[in-house]
């Protein structure tokens, strides 16, 4: 199977070859074509497998077809549990639809908000937040969320065992007008089977196990000192 096989537009095509992707990933082959359909899919997959692109090509093909309802407005919203993850997401975003008029933002704490409260103000199609800033931009009234038509819980797991629940819950039942859910997950835990239960619709569900074709792209080292060798080996790496 190749990228074409998918259906995605040309622009993303083009960008795709850009970026040397040559062949979709086990979770980018099973996961594109239901969410390009508009289903709700619960993707369960292990990290460095390729689940950013399997939600990311998609959505942009989607957001691009349709006008949006409202000039400016938050159209998907992508949650994730650590800065640096929505920093990946954003990221991948910029790459794979610099030629398209889809337009991301990413939020999160630790850093001056002004510089994302003018990306909002400049219009997001797409915001990628951590719930912490997310709400803090939110309740100050930046962030508002009733045209989200799209919405992806990445790594739905770890967020969920971080104590995150209750923001999830509190903002899916504030998005009446979200037409899709993707849950993407390395594990399929109680928490998340709760989630999909209650707020999926007649979800998809893929899930790749790993084997030699499917192995996360994450090199691993070992190395063999002595018991008193041990700081000098952190140091050096």
């Amino acid at each position: 199977m190749t990228f074409n096989d998918l259906k995605l537009s040309a622009p993303l095509l083009k960008a795709v070859s850009e970026a040397g992707y040559e062949t979709p990933s086990p979770i980018q082959a099973s996961a594109i074509p239901p969410v390009l359909e508009g289903r709700d899919l619960m993707g369960c997959a292990q990290t460095g497998t390729g689940k950013t692109a399997a939600f990311a090509l998609p959505m942009l093909d989607r957001l691009s077809a349709a006008a949006p309802r409202k000039k400016g407005a938050v159209r998907a919203l992508i949650l994730t549990p650590t800065r640096e993850l929505a920093q990946q997401i954003y990221d991948n975003f910029v790459l794979y639809g610099k030629k398209l008029p889809v337009y991301p933002t990413v939020i999160f704490g630790g850093v001056n908000q002004q510089g994302q409260v003018n990306a909002l103000h400049r219009g997001a199609d797409v915001v990628i937040a951590c719930p912490g800033r997310l709400w803090d931009l939110m309740n100050q009234g930046f962030v508002h969320l009733d045209k989200v038509e799209t919405f992806v819980l990445d790594e739905a797991d770890r967020m969920l065992d971080m104590g995150f629940i209750h923001d999830v819950t509190r903002l899916l039942d504030r998005m009446d007008k979200r037409k899709n859910l993707g849950l993407f997950s390395a594990t399929i835990s109680r928490e998340v089977m709760d989630i999909a239960w209650v707020y999926q619709r007649d979800a998809e569900e893929v899930t790749v196990r790993e084997d030699e074709q499917n192995k996360p792209d994450i090199k691993q080292f070992r190395m063999d000192v002595s018991f008193d060798g041990k700081a000098e080996a952190i140091a050096k790496i």
